[in-house]
């Protein structure tokens, strides 16, 4: 996307405290500190990288109002509260005219039946379907080849990116956005062993997607077996992330990628699942938990803990049983050479 500021707009879109230096530059890229050229924006937004400030060739830096150092000729330095969201604050702007919102009203292509119920300030985009008794609200965007299922409900301000599909009764909330390829209300995983097969357990249950909620692309979200699976305001959950049945979880939670929830388990507002996490079901993760990547949760969390390893355990017990099983080879050298000494 070609983009084309000048320092001193830069200054004002940022909400700068000071600035210190100049540039002469029309910015037209954001790059990080070490990677910059002439004419790009950067940013410190981590402290670790502070020492690549005065290395870096960025026109424009945002930087901590509490640094200190000079900028380089033809270069400036805008001091801002937090460099990283103020960065944030510039790219929503971007994403803006990388996305722009398009016209309000259904394309030729779409199939919309007569009984659903699309707001006349709604987008439907070319081959979308949807079904009897959905309602699309206020400036909600439906992509390309979107699915909403019977009686489900879209709220207002929605983004469905293309190939989202939100099943039969299903219901999302206002400003959610789903990435590419969410799938919300497919059938939960539900069998019981009957006389040497698996017969399906029917599940008839809803999602319930709550208010500015994030989903990201190829992530899934069961329907319940009966009741609701919910993800609570203002969760966020990454790329190809699995929640199970029944599933409930709380407002404010990070999921990230390749995290698994099993059925019927809570999660308590606040709680962060790094990468591919695994929790079983039936379980409870307290308000504020933490798992570290790759943890494997198969009992209740207190509120607040921060776990690791698989089975999880406390977080600096686990970093310390890692530690003695590095030196457990030593340990057994030892061991093997005091059981040789004669009696």
């Amino acid at each position: 996307m070609e983009v084309a500021y000048r320092p001193d707009e830069i200054a004002q879109l940022v909400n700068a405290r000071r600035a210190l230096g100049g540039s002469t530059a029309t910015i037209r890229d954001i790059a990080s500190l070490r990677q910059a050229q002439a004419g790009d924006l950067s940013f410190l937004g981590n402290q670790k990288y502070k020492a690549e400030v005065a290395a870096t060739a960025a026109s424009v830096v945002l930087v901590p109002l509490d640094y200190v150092g000079e900028p380089k000729p033809d270069q400036l330095f805008l001091f801002v509260e937090n460099p990283s969201v103020a960065l944030a604050g510039f790219c929503a702007r971007l994403e803006r005219l990388l996305w722009p919102r398009p016209a309000p009203g259904i394309h030729p292509s779409a199939a919309v039946a007569p009984g659903a119920q699309v707001s006349a300030e709604a987008t439907v985009g070319p081959l979308c379907v949807v079904e009897e008794g959905a309602v699309i609200g206020a400036g909600s965007i439906l992509h390309a080849s979107v699915f909403v299922g019977r009686r489900a409900r879209i709220g207002e301000y929605c983004w469905l990116q293309p190939g989202v599909v939100v099943a039969t009764e299903c219901i999302v909330g206002n400003r959610v956005r789903l990435q590419p390829g969410v799938i919300i209300g497919g059938d939960g995983f539900g069998y019981e062993f009957v006389q040497g097969r698996h017969e399906k357990v029917p599940q008839i249950g809803q999602v319930l997607i709550g208010d500015d909620v994030e989903i990201g692309a190829n992530s899934t979200v069961d329907r319940a077996r009966f009741s609701r699976t919910v993800v609570g305001e203002g969760t966020k959950i990454d790329n190809l992330v699995q929640i199970g049945h029944n599933v409930v979880i709380g407002r404010h939670c990070i999921l990230c990628s390749q995290v698994g929830v099993s059925g019927s388990t809570t999660l308590e507002d606040y709680v962060v699942l790094a990468g591919q996490v695994g929790v079983g079901g039936h379980i409870t993760l307290g308000q504020g938990s933490k798992a570290g990547g790759q943890a494997g949760i198969t009992a209740d969390v207190a509120p607040g803990a921060y776990l690791n390893g698989t089975p999880a355990l406390p977080f600096m017990l686990e970093r310390r049983l890692q530690i003695l099983h590095q030196k457990l080879p030593e340990l057994f050298k030892r061991v093997e050479k005091l059981e040789s000494r004669p009696e």
